[in-house]
C-alpha cells in the first residue's frame, strides 16, 4: 500500500522535530517546508511549496517565531509575520495544487481565550481575550479562514503549553534548581498543557475524524494551577522547597531575561471539548504522570 504523505511546515523546532520522527515511525512519508537547507521547499518559493503539497494527504503547519521574548515593536512584527505570512503562503500553494491536501491543520494557541480562573474555555462557549497575544491568534486564524481551499478541511488547532524534552520545562526546572521553584504571582492562575505525544496523537485523530471542523482545543482535560505546577516540578527535581515569586519581582526579572510575565501569569484554562466528545483518549492526562514519563524518557543529569 502506498504510504500516506504529510507535509510539515516549520519542522525544525521542539514540536516539529518530534512530529517528523513520529510520523516516520508511523509509516508516513514526510515532506517539509522551512527556512533551512534540509527542507524540501523554502518559504520564498511558492512553486516548490505547491509541488511538495500536491498529492499529500495532510498539511500540518507549526511555523511561528518563539513568543519567549520582550514584546517590543520588532519582536511583535516578527511574531505576527511568522504566523500570518507563512499561513498566507501555504494558502496560495494549496490553492495552486491539482491534488490538494485533504486536511490542513494549522497551529493556533489556547492563549486566544481570556484570562480565566472561574471556568474552562471550550471551543463553543469560550470567550476570546484581548491584548497582543490574542490579536496575533485572531489574525492567524483569520488568515487560515480566508485561504481559498474548497477541497481541503481547515482546522485551527488551539494548542496549550506543550510538554516534552525541552520546551517550557527547561526554564521551570532551572528555577527549581536555583531554589526559585515556588508559585509565581498569586499561584491561582490555571496552567493548561498537553504532552507532545498527545499533541501528535491529536493531529492524527483530527485527520482521521472528518466531522471535526472549526477550531479544536489541544489540551489535557486536567489542568493544574500554578501552585500545583511548581510543586510537581520541584518533586520531579527532588527539590523540597521553592521560593515564591511575587508578580512585581517577576516583572523586574522578565525585563532582565527579556521575556514577558504573561507567559506565567495569564490563567489559561482550555477545555478540549471537541476531542472528548469525539472519543479522543489522552495517554498522558495528568501532569504528575506526564512529568514522570518525560523524566524516564529523558533522565536529567545529576545535580552533584
Amino acid at each position: 500500500m502506498k504510504p500516506r504523505t504529510v507535509v510539515i511546515a516549520g519542522a525544525t523546532g521542539f514540536i516539529g522535530s518530534y512530529f517528523q520522527r513520529r510520523f516516520l515511525e508511523e509509516g508516513w512519508q514526510v515532506r517539509t517546508v522551512g527556512r533551512g537547507a534540509s527542507a524540501d521547499a523554502q518559504w520564498d518559493d511558492d512553486a516548490a511549496i505547491t509541488k511538495v503539497l500536491n498529492g499529500a494527504e495532510l498539511l500540518v503547519n507549526l511555523a511561528g517565531r518563539s513568543v519567549n521574548c520582550r514584546y517590543d515593536e520588532r519582536h511583535r512584527r516578527e511574531i505576527l509575520d511568522s504566523r500570518v505570512l507563512t499561513t498566507r503562503t501555504l494558502g496560495r500553494a494549496v490553492a495552486a495544487c491539482a491534488e490538494p491536501p485533504r486536511t490542513w491543520i494549522n497551529s493556533s494557541t489556547g492563549t486566544i481565550y481570556r484570562h480565566a480562573e472561574d471556568h474552562p474555555q471550550s471551543e463553543v462557549s469560550g470567550e476570546l481575550g484581548s491584548g497582543f497575544s490574542v490579536d496575533v491568534a485572531r489574525a492567524w486564524e483569520d488568515e487560515l479562514a480566508t485561504a481559498v481551499a474548497p477541497d481541503t478541511r481547515k482546522v485551527p488547532l488551539r494548542i496549550a503549553i506543550v510538554l516534552g524534552a525541552g520546551g517550557v520545562m527547561s526554564p521551570l526546572r532551572n528555577l527549581a534548581r536555583l531554589g526559585l521553584g515556588g508559585h509565581m504571582g498569586p499561584g491561582t492562575q490555571k496552567f493548561s498543557w498537553i504532552h507532545v505525544e498527545d499533541l501528535f496523537r491529536t493531529v492524527l485523530f483530527v485527520d482521521a475524524h472528518g466531522e471535526l471542523t472549526g477550531p479544536v482545543n489541544a489540551a489535557t482535560p486536567y489542568p493544574v494551577d500554578n501552585r500545583e505546577l511548581m510543586s510537581l516540578v520541584r518533586q520531579s527535581m527532588g527539590v523540597p522547597f521553592g521560593m515564591p515569586t511575587p508578580a512585581w519581582l517577576l516583572e523586574a526579572g522578565a525585563v532582565l531575561i527579556r521575556t514577558q510575565t504573561e507567559l506565567v501569569l495569564k490563567s489559561r484554562w482550555v477545555e478540549p471539548r471537541k476531542l472528548l466528545d469525539a472519543g479522543f483518549a489522552f495517554e498522558h492526562p495528568t501532569l504528575a504522570g506526564a512529568l514522570n514519563h518525560i523524566d524516564k524518557a529523558h533522565p536529567k543529569p545529576s545535580l552533584t
